[in-house]
């Protein structure tokens, strides 16, 4: 990249990176609305892949670039709630009132501190034992579709939704699944990245055979790439190999300030907007815009 600022000063790394976060924060071109609106669920049942970094991060990229994304949080633990600096305490309404029909879904949804067009459902800790009171319930697969309607959704109006699942195949996975259109599958480059991967995709097969026929994978995130290893090289050519186009030609690398963004409720985007995760997560970001983009998708 070419530096464009004082040529006394010249191309130094900071002025480089302050370049990038100024392009990113204040970006020239906007991102292509997609032909129609489109439900991601975000989805790894193996914990610590970068499954709710991935979830905010592009949904943070999607809204900065003028599209209205809406992340529903629908983890137990509550990350991306704290990541987009959306209230999550006991008591705050959230996607388990949305789930047991005492709330609707443009009342749980907040605007994140990040961008305007960036709005959450949050997880609170009432969310962890919804597992269990959903079994009784009647159509328990199918609570969050029937919260997530088109009127439901056209009231707040995104562009993009993203679900972030929790670490598991349970019925909140499921519930996800029923609700969304698209399996956005982040994996790992690493050594055991495709364990269990399988049994997921099984699941998606059984959602799709029984209760959702028009689920399908529609997107491949790797993360976590690390460019000194040959096992990350590996993984990536063994999953491009599986998986083809499905794969997103961006990887994510390995980062700290990734690691670091939600310990002070940011994402990346806001956290560090010039580093190399950063720029990663805004051009995963522009390829998913891209193919929504498509008529015929």
């Amino acid at each position: 990249m070419t530096y464009s600022g004082n040529p006394e000063i010249g191309w130094t790394p900071i002025a480089d990176e302050a370049e990038r976060a100024t392009k990113l924060l204040h970006p020239d071109n906007m991102f292509p609305r997609p032909a129609r609106r489109r439900v991601l669920t975000v989805a790894n049942q193996k914990g610590g892949v970068g499954k709710t970094t991935s979830a905010v991060n592009l949904a943070a990229a999607l809204a900065m670039h003028g599209l209205k994304v809406l992340v529903i949080d629908l983890d137990p633990q509550g990350n991306a709630s704290t990541a987009l600096g959306v209230e999550h305490r006991s008591g705050t309404p959230s996607v388990y009132e949305v789930l047991i029909g005492e709330v609707s879904l443009v009342d749980a949804a907040s605007v994140s501190d990040q961008s305007d067009n960036l709005y959450c459902v949050p997880a609170t800790i009432d969310l962890a034992g919804a597992e269990i009171e959903l079994v009784s319930m009647v159509a328990r697969e199918a609570r969050l579709k029937e919260a997530l309607t088109t009127e439901a959704l056209d009231e707040i109006d995104p562009d993009y939704v993203f679900i972030d699942c929790p670490p598991s195949l349970g019925l909140l996975t499921v519930n996800a699944m029923v609700a969304g259109d698209e399996v956005l599958i982040p994996i790992q480059c690493e050594y055991y990245a495709l364990e269990g991967l399988s049994q997921l995709l099984r699941n998606i097969e059984l959602v799709q055979g029984h209760l959702n026929p028009s689920l399908y994978v529609s997107t491949i995130l790797l993360t976590m790439y690390d460019g000194r290893t040959k096992l990350a090289d590996q993984v990536t050519s063994e999953v491009r190999k599986h998986f083809g186009e499905t794969v997103l030609r961006t990887v994510i690398p390995r980062s700290v300030k990734v690691s670091e963004a939600p310990g002070y409720g940011q994402t990346v985007l806001t956290y560090d907007p010039g580093s190399r995760g950063s720029m990663s997560y805004l051009d995963a970001a522009r390829e998913i815009a891209e193919v929504g983009a498509r008529a015929d998708q």
